[in-house]
């Protein structure tokens, strides 16, 4: 390929790699990536294209491609300016409607870069497997611009290693395969104004053996039972599976560790070859013996050293472990409590210190660190995943987790978290619950246990021992993001829903922990998340999300603290904090983050409420306390955080605390204290004897079973608001209309943590969306997204309007969200229903301000976010179900009205707490005589504690008054209303009644 000559100095062009490079005859010529003449086009994903990105809009560089009479080649280079305080680059990602690239003929890729002798590391960084250049594993290397002018950066395939730091989809096969090559990125330089030049990228050279055929074993870790004989397997593969070219040697060795050879194994050495010609994938096994020698003793290791000529080494040295065996702490017939004292007795401050940290999975790659490190716990973050996204998948991934663990002293087992917030939702195919703002919509504490049994069962499945759920905040203001992971604003409702306990965790003794269809359930956020003003929050562009609480201490313990002494009764086996601050009015502290408050965490939680179980912190929160990092690591683990959640900060959080305790700053009773509480839970879990997945309820995963839980749930979900004219249940006869932004978006219907953080619109899972399910229930249904289509000849319309997805503070109103209903939705309302009768559904976490359009809707649904199964929301509307749920929180008029709760001394809303129509049920007659009767035998029922009694008068009661009011709601009705539905939940039916009475009487 042709080049123009450089306009350099003579001595500046003897420094650089010479215009016409020089290769071997057998070379294959060099493969040209990108020429920069244009023939890439600014653009991204799916298309062929070259884009820039940043940590902030700041951040990504300027582009363009300049005419340059020095360029290395042809007429263009690609120039730009940056200046990046967090991060930023550009990415040339091959087109994703394309094959991917195979690059394994050759040696490496080089490209020209225009130095300006700034000393600063560039990245460069190439993308392997995956399905595109965005969900591909990354494998980097850099360069040092220490040079001025044209030089050529050639860089062998060798020097690229897999990114832990960050990975986009976790990783693929941790292998650069080199034949599913999706393109590059560029990361400049942070710090500085800077300004580049690069050119003609390509590959060159011809592919050695040494990295077209690698030599890998099985595992990296081979337990094996005292006296018992480990077997290796050791493979030779090529990329391609074409047979290798010429012959491979594997001297293998057992040498170092901690067993000692001729008293605990015989040592073995010897040559392995695999032949010229060895068809990719070929095996030879090495058998390593080992010896009985104690009737007890810890796990003993036995390093198998392998020296491979011809092509790569595997990784790292695969490791014979010899397993613990005759300890006290390994016998399951003892008492949790002794197993605890024996295990505890036998650690290290280094391998406590392991079992008080937790890491995300991508941040230990294949799991090395986890031995090295005796690391107690890994998570998935939202949307971390492994790939393929199956049950099966989860599994092999967890089960080479726990393996690592094998390789530790003591054999502790990993405990591994998720967020199943609703459903097993990282899991594509699984079962998607509605978010708990419907669940508490339905009223229902056995749904509620029935919906955490599903879940624990798919997450189980999966080889998961552990659930970061339930939420139990109270929602006292819609603005929050995350107010949709509320049950509702009331703590007495979120105290009822807390069923859900026992469906994930099962009785509360927690002797049901250790099954197969169980997990470890997390109460959070401890204690006030919900409760935060608006306006307080200091994260970023968050408005309410870690923000501030300001209560009374009165106010505290009623609203906030209630419901987590109901968790603790409840047998809850892990707490975590909120990121936000507790001020309680007239203590003298002002705001304090929660993950430093040792009066709540301690004092209250574990001291005055009985907790148990350990206190896990969210997500890097540490790091949010005022101070240096070992003040951070002090104060946290001293408030009584037992596990600290430092996703990609494990290392030096061990290390730290190490040595806060060696300094005498954190004491080693508490770190006894914070290691005895994680291995109760481990022996309670059973993870001693089954650490590795037991999947064999994965075929339930996504069953029809647990899709009609998830059904039903989206049924009783549905709280009617406004139903004119009984347009509601619809008829199959009837010819219907249906338009609406959320009608067949199963994204949207899921809302956020569905299988990414933040969750997305479209289709991403298994489930049905509304349209679908009102199909499928036979209904006569056109549907037109924007209602473009001609709206006559139909009886009714449907109007399926609402939010798209989004998660914790990046949702907050005020950061580019709001309450009101994008204009393509109000469009499609006012189309609808100024042509024909119509039903308006909001599919949304929180709710939206639609007073405006009341006048003009005929029936309104909230729908909140219904999960996968749009069919259960097609039953209420076909009249399968009758229409059953209740506003879980209140439904305001207006932003201004924010924050408004039931209980309130002004209390004006549109629809009031409690709220909720039904259908296929007839009001009782009768006025106030009625009432009258119903209040006498709801008191006689409280008297005689017949719940179940008691609740069904109090429902006939509000029937009744719902029929009277109609659309008329004040605040003279608004107020008592919403009262009698918290005295309900608190037991008090007669008083609901008399309230219910005063509503009546106002109406």
């Amino acid at each position: 390929m042709p080049r123009t000559a450089l306009l350099v100095s003579t001595a500046l062009l003897a420094a650089l790699v010479p215009l016409s490079v020089a290769r071997a005859a057998d070379d294959p010529a060099p493969t040209p990536v990108d020429r920069f003449e244009g023939e890439v086009p600014f653009a991204s994903q799916p298309a062929d294209g070259i884009f820039t990105w940043g940590s902030d809009s700041d951040d990504p560089p300027t582009l363009q491609l300049a005419e340059r009479t020095d360029a290395p080649e042809g007429a263009k280079v690609l120039s730009g300016t940056y200046d990046i305080s967090g991060y930023g680059g550009f990415t040339h990602d091959f087109a994703a409607t394309e094959p991917a690239h195979d690059w394994s003929a050759h040696k490496g890729i080089r490209f020209w870069w225009d130095g300006q002798d700034n000393g600063k590391k560039t990245a460069f960084e190439i993308k392997d497997g995956g399905t595109n250049g965005e969900a591909s594993e990354l494998w980097t290397t850099s360069f040092t611009d220490d040079f001025t002018g044209w030089k050529q950066i050639e860089i062998p395939f060798t020097d690229f290693v897999y990114r832990t730091d960050y990975q986009p989809v976790g990783g693929i096969d941790h292998v650069l395969g080199l034949t599913q090559m999706w393109g590059y990125a560029v990361t400049l330089p942070v710090g500085i104004k800077g300004q580049f030049a690069m050119d003609d990228v390509e590959l060159y050279g011809k592919a050695d053996q040494a990295l077209r055929a690698s030599v890998t074993t099985d595992a990296a870790v081979y337990p094996v039972k005292e006296g018992g004989t480990a077997s290796v397997k050791v493979t030779v593969a090529t990329t391609g599976s074409a047979p290798i070219d010429d012959p491979v040697t594997v001297a293998y060795e057992t040498t170092g560790g901690t067993a000692e050879a001729g008293k605990d194994y015989k040592a073995v050495s010897g040559t392995l070859t695999f032949p010229a010609g060895t068809a990719s994938g070929a095996t030879q096994t090495i058998q390593v013996p080992t010896l009985k020698d104690r009737p007890a003793e810890s796990a003993e290791t036995i390093p198998l050293k392998l020296t491979v000529t011809g092509a790569k080494a595997p990784a790292e040295t695969p490791q014979v472990v010899i397993d613990a065996h005759g300890l006290p702490y390994l016998d399951s017939k003892l008492p949790v409590k002794k197993r605890v004292a024996d295990l505890l007795s036998r650690m290290s401050l280094e391998e406590k210190a392991g079992q008080m940290t937790q890491a995300e999975r991508g941040a230990v790659g294949t799991g090395g660190d986890i031995a090295a490190y005796d690391l107690g716990s890994l998570l998935s973050g939202g949307g971390s995943t492994p790939t393929p996204n199956t049950p099966a998948a989860w599994a092999q991934m967890i089960d080479s987790f726990q393996l690592r663990a094998q390789a530790t002293r003591f054999q502790i087992p990993l405990i591994y978290g998720v967020d199943a917030v609703h459903g097993h939702n990282n899991l594509a195919g699984a079962t998607i619950m509605p978010h708990n703002i419907g669940i508490g919509a339905t009223r229902d504490p056995q749904l509620a246990e029935k919906a955490g049994a599903v879940t624990a069962s798919e997450v189980r499945a999966t080889g998961i021992p552990w659930d970061f759920a339930p939420c139990l905040c109270v929602s006292r203001d819609e603005r929050w993001g995350r107010s949709y992971e509320s049950f509702g604003e009331d703590p007495a409702l979120v105290k009822s829903m807390e069923t859900i306990i026992q469906g994930l965790q099962g009785r509360a003794d927690g002797r049901d922990l250790s099954r197969d269809d169980k997990v470890l359930a997390t109460a959070k956020h401890f204690v006030g998340d919900g409760g935060t003003s608006y306006g307080s929050s200091t994260t970023g562009s968050y408005t309410i999300d870690q923000g501030v609480t300001t209560v009374t201490r009165q106010q505290l313990e009623a609203i906030h603290l209630a419901p987590f002494q109901t968790a603790v009764d409840r047998g809850i086996g892990t707490v975590m904090p909120s990121y936000s601050s507790l001020d309680i009015v007239g203590d003298g502290l002002g705001p304090v983050k929660m993950h430093a408050r040792a009066d709540m965490i301690d004092g209250v939680l574990k001291g005055r409420m009985g907790f148990k179980g350990f206190v896990i912190s969210d997500w890097n929160a540490m790091d949010q306390l005022p101070g240096d990092y070992p003040a951070h690591v002090r104060t946290a683990v001293n408030a009584g955080v037992d596990m600290m959640m430092v996703p990609y900060g494990y290392k030096d959080f061990t290390s730290t605390l190490i040595a806060e305790v060696k300094a005498g700053r954190v004491s080693e009773r508490r770190v006894d204290d914070a290691v005895s509480r994680i291995l109760t839970q481990k022996f309670r879990l059973g993870l001693f004897e089954h650490p590795y997945a037991d999947t064999s309820g994965a075929s339930k995963i996504g069953s029809t079973a647990h899709r009609a839980v998830a059904r039903q749930a989206a049924a009783e979900s549905q709280v009617l608001l406004k139903n004119s004219g009984d347009v509601l249940p619809l008829k199959k006869s009837e010819k219907v209309y249906v338009a609406g932004s959320n009608a067949d978006d199963l994204g949207n219907q899921t809302g956020g943590w569905t299988l990414t953080w933040q969750g997305q619109s479209g289709t991403h899972t298994t489930g049905t969306t509304i349209l679908q399910g009102m199909k499928n229930a036979g209904g006569d249904v056109t549907y037109s997204k924007d209602a473009s289509a001609p709206t006559s000849g139909y009886d009714v319309g449907v109007v399926v309007v609402g939010e798209t997805p989004y998660a914790e503070g990046v949702g907050d109103v005020g950061n580019g969200n709001d309450l009101v209903l994008t204009a393509a939705d109000q469009a499609a309302v006012d189309k609808v229903c100024a042509a024909m009768k119509c039903a308006v559904l909001i599919v949304s976490g929180r709710p939206q301000l639609i007073g405006d359009r009341l006048g003009e809707i005929d029936a309104l649904v909230a729908s909140w976010l219904p999960g996968t199964e749009g069919d259960g929301v097609a039953d209420v509307l076909y009249g399968k179900r009758a229409f059953t749920g209740q506003l879980p929180v209140t439904w305001p008029k207006s932003e201004a009205q924010l924050p408004i709760n039931v209980g309130d001394a002004s209390y004006d809303p549109q629809y009031p707490y409690g709220w909720g129509l039904t259908t296929l049920t007839k009001a009782p007659k009768g006025g106030e005589a009625t009432l009258r009767a119903l209040g006498a035998a709801a008191r006689a029922a409280e008297r005689a504690g017949a719940s179940s009694t008691g609740r069904k008068l109090v429902g006939e009661a509000r029937l009744l008054v719902q029929a009277k009011v109609g659309q008329s709601i004040t605040a003279t009705v608004s107020k008592p209303f919403a009262d009698a539905d918290h005295l309900l939940l608190t037991g008090r039916y007669g008083a609901a009644v008399q309230k219910l009475t005063e509503a009546y009487e106002a109406a």
